[in-house]
């Protein structure tokens, strides 16, 4: 196995997390080959939440890109773990954020970058994906930011 996403996340000062566990009856991912598709990630590492709150009340802007980077690197521990610690197998399709903000709030995608940028940061050029951002009044236990992932396996 070659470790060419490990050793990108390593030089940027990036360690993959230990996967979170599934909260409630869902799996952490689903392979339909050559498909995998990840749960939706929250900004949690070693168990706890990072950030919590409402974009655009009491979450800046670069907060929210924080913790949807946080969540990014909680798709790639669950790509890693899906692929048995082989990333440079993966190919992201797709991201799928869902920001809690107030309802005047429009910079979703903004956040959203801050996942979208990791991504690519990891995988290079099989970073490259189509997303959506959406905006929502309510994510799981007052989280920011929750991105899912569609990937290929090559």
């Amino acid at each position: 196995m070659s470790d060419a996403v490990l050793s990108r996340l390593r030089a940027a000062g990036l360690t993959l997390p230990d996967p979170s566990r599934p909260a409630a009856n869902y799996v952490s991912f689903t392979r339909a080959e050559p498909l995998l598709f990840i749960t939706g990630q929250t900004p949690v590492l070693r168990g706890e939440l990072q950030y919590l709150g409402v974009v655009g009340e009491d979450v800046l802007i670069e907060q929210a890109q924080a913790a949807a980077r946080l969540c990014a690197l909680n798709i790639l521990a669950q790509v890693h773990t899906a692929l048995d610690g082989d990333l440079d197998r993966a190919h992201c399709l797709r991201l799928g954020g869902f920001v809690r903000c107030r309802a005047d709030f429009t910079q979703q995608p903004l956040v959203l970058n801050g996942a979208s940028d990791l991504i690519l940061l990891a995988l290079g050029e099989n970073g490259r994906h189509a997303r959506t951002a959406v905006g929502t009044n309510a994510l799981p236990r007052g989280v920011p930011v929750e991105v899912e992932a569609v990937f290929t396996v090559v």
